[in-house]
This record gives C-alpha cells, structure tokens and sequence, in this order.
C-alpha cells in the first residue's frame, strides 16, 4: 500500500486528487497539508504547518504553491519520503531547492502533469526538428481566469523542448503589442489567454508557405492532473534519488 501525504489538500486540485486517489485500492491518503483552516471531511488528518505532520509516508505531492517548495523539500529530505513536486510558475531558486533535495530523495517534477501534455512536447520536438528551415513557430496558452503566472509554465518548457531540438537557438517573443516590424524566422511566439474556467489548452503551431501543422492538446477537467500526479507517485515510490519527469515514464 503506498502511503501518501497531499500538500495543499483544501486547493481544487488537492480536492481532486482526493478524489482521484480513492479509486485506487493500492493507495492510502495517510495525511494533508494547507495553509487555510478550512474544516474537511476527510478521513485523515490535515495540517496547517508541514513540521506538524508526523504520519509515516511514501511519497508527497505538493500541488500548492511554490512558496512552499523550500519547506516541503526540507521536510522530504529530513523524513526520507519521495515528492511530486506539481506546483507551477516556479522560480531559478525553487528549482534548484528540487535539483539539491533529489540528489537525496527522489524528486518528480514536470511543469504539466497531463501524460497527454507531455506527449505533444515529444511529437514537437520531432516536428521542430524536420521543419526548422520552413517554418515559423508560435504557441498559445489558454487558461482560467484565476491562474497568476503567464505565459504558463508548461509553454515555456514545451517552447524549451522545441528550442533544444533546432540546429539554431531561436528568441521567445511573448505577445507582439508592441512591435513595429516584420516576424523573425528565429523566434518563437508565446501567446497567452486568460478567461472563463478554461481548465488549460496548449496549442503548437508549425506555419510553412501554403500549410499549417498543429499540435494541441486540451484539458477538459483537473482530473487529468491528479491521475498524472498519481501516476508519477506510482513511478518514484522505489526509484533512488535523482530527478524523474513524465518523459522519463513515457520513456520506459
């Protein structure tokens, strides 16, 4: 049975994973984390401060917010438990909290947890390679409108993953309000959309003379999230230390 603790377990998507995770018979939700008092009907314990969390685990998943990487991480390496990390628009400082805690734990992390999400990120790399020479490429993010960070963090790592595919390196230029000349061959277009309670699209767009290729990919309910995150609980329970992503699963 794979015991798990959920920081932030009163989000929506702490929610959902709840949820999710109790259609699993070789999973225990054994504790949760999260800042708001808010009284909950689980089964288990919840917390509002990490240290107070005593419960004996496997792995963690955070899907909180990245003021908490440091202290979840800490936390992890002291107690010898496995992290998910889920949480986005991380900075430079929190991921290099996840580079330092995985060389004792091991560590997930992906800026999307959608196995979808990241299977259109290797399709793009693919395409990038063979229509580098002609064609332009932009991306479009559409998210609800109570997301903070923008552009999301997994246009920018899907933009990341093209840019590593290309012979050469191209510039990210997000949004073109205020430009006043013509498009660049060697650059990347990041667009982003906020509104309504889109749960998350992310669309790639290859545009040669005469033709359009598109890669996209659309979230139709945070479900896809708590299976993914689930999914790379599974995955890290009995790795060592290191650093794991969704990649890593699609390529085993």
């Amino acid at each position: 049975m794979l015991k798990i603790i959920i920081n932030g377990v009163n989000g929506r998507l702490g929610h959902t994973l709840v949820q999710v995770a109790g259609e699993h018979d070789d999973l225990e939700i054994v504790a949760g984390v999260d800042i708001s008092a808010e009284k909950s009907n689980y089964s288990f314990p919840v917390y509002t401060n990490i240290e107070s969390c005593n419960e004996p685990a496997d792995v963690l998943i955070d899907f909180s917010s990245p003021k908490a990487t440091e202290s979840i991480l800490t936390y992890c390496v002291k107690k010898n438990i496995a992290a998910v990390i889920a949480t986005t628009g991380l900075s430079d400082k929190e991921k290099q909290f996840i580079a330092d805690a995985s060389k004792h734990i091991p560590v997930f992390f992906t800026a999307n947890m959608s196995l979808g999400v990241n299977l259109i990120m290797k399709l793009a790399k693919q395409a990038a390679a063979v229509l580098e020479d002609n064609f332009d490429i932009e991306i479009i993010e559409k998210h609800h409108n109570h997301k903070v960070d923008s552009p999301s963090g997994t246009a920018l790592v899907l933009a990341d993953a093209i840019n590593d595919s290309l012979k050469v390196k191209h510039d990210y230029v997000f949004g073109r309000h205020d430009k006043d000349n013509r498009r660049d061959h060697k650059e990347i277009g990041i667009h982003a959309i906020r509104g309504g309670t889109v749960v998350g699209e992310h669309e790639i767009l290859f545009l040669g003379n005469d033709e359009v290729i598109t890669i996209k990919h659309e979230a139709h309910s945070k479900n896809v999230f708590a299976v993914g995150a689930i999914r790379a609980a599974k995955y890290i329970c009995n790795k060592g230390p290191g650093l794991y992503n969704m990649g890593d699963i699609l390529n085993e």
